[in-house]
């Protein structure tokens, strides 16, 4: 067709059309409703210090192996939340959600 969105607008491979909030570009309608929500929640007073896509190594010993990639991160009292907001569990996901589970001592949680 004449229109063609802009590349950071198009759909992924699992359908899911980025969204753009305050600025963020998230992948998908669900993650974008999800940090609305949180941010909501944050002005509320609820949780507090959130923070988007943030990285946790993965590793076996002292190697480092690859990262996981958290959606949100944010303090609901006195504990730490580690969120990912997903449709598709892919097992690459799966896996990193075990190892990070198995290392960090903490459960994710998905949203």
């Amino acid at each position: 067709s004449e229109f063609s969105p802009p590349f950071f607008m198009r759909k992924n491979k699992y359908n899911a059309t980025p969204q753009i909030v305050d600025g963020h570009r998230f992948p998908s309608k669900r993650e974008a409703k999800r940090y609305a929500d949180l941010v909501l929640l944050q002005r509320a007073g609820q949780i507090h210090d959130l923070r988007i896509q943030v990285a946790y190594p993965l590793k076996v010993g002292d190697q480092t192996i690859g990262k996981y990639l958290a959606d949100f991160v944010y303090w609901e009292g006195k504990a730490e939340i580690v969120e990912d907001c997903k449709g598709y569990r892919t097992p690459l996901y799966k896996w990193k959600k075990k190892h990070f589970e198995a290392q960090y001592q903490k459960k994710l949680k998905e949203t």
